[in-house]
């Protein structure tokens, strides 16, 4: 939770809601002010959603999961029950969790329809490369499935996302070098199981 605070928990009127800091936006949406919660989720929204949709492919799934997390954080904040350290791997920590379940209820080798799925490639108009391309996304997804649950976070965050050692390292509460640990770990498994998929 967030405790010692000496700001304000309300935005000011001096501070738009759009430059606030993250610190104080938190504040604010732990008392329900409905500017700070929009803003967390206009800068988290679109994050949350290709982090899903990275790790799915099914772009209905990843809108229907990106609601439930910021549904999630709205229940969290309710039952003051909410983020402890970085709140914005909290909201990672929530996505991952969904697909999780996703995948653990639909079984873990889940596939997808190649008339459904949307092409990784978008720009390309060559329907066989646009083929290649999602064939080799769904490869990479299905790897990435066979790895602990921690090291596909790592994976995700880091290569999917973008983010750094120390910034997935407070994601997701845990030492630098236990990330990049888990991130050596888990590309030595990528490197064979996709080696074993290409034989």
């Amino acid at each position: 939770m967030l405790k010692g605070r000496s700001h304000s928990s309300r935005i000011t009127e001096a501070t738009p809601v759009s430059e606030a800091s993250e610190d104080v936006l938190l504040a604010a949406a732990m008392q329900y002010d409905d500017a700070a919660l929009g803003e967390l989720y206009d800068r988290y929204e679109a994050k949350i959603f290709n982090y899903i949709y990275r790790r799915t492919g099914e772009e209905a799934l990843a809108e229907d999961f990106t609601a439930q997390v910021f549904l999630k954080m709205l229940e969290s904040i309710r039952d003051q029950k909410a983020w402890h350290s970085s709140f914005s791997g909290w909201l990672y920590r929530i996505a991952h969790n969904l697909v999780i379940d996703h995948y653990r209820r639909r079984g873990r080798q889940g596939s997808v329809d190649i008339e459904e799925a949307s092409p990784t490639a978008p720009e390309e108009h060559n329907p066989a490369v646009t083929v290649e391309h999602t064939l080799e996304a769904e490869r990479l997804r299905a790897a990435i499935r066979r790895l602990t649950d921690e090291q596909a976070e790592v994976v995700s965050l880091r290569f999917l996302e973008g983010y750094s050692i120390s910034e997935v390292a407070s994601m997701m509460n845990r030492t630098e070098g236990a990330i990049k640990a888990l991130q050596y770990r888990a590309v030595a498994t990528l490197r064979t199981l996709l080696y074993e998929q290409s034989r």
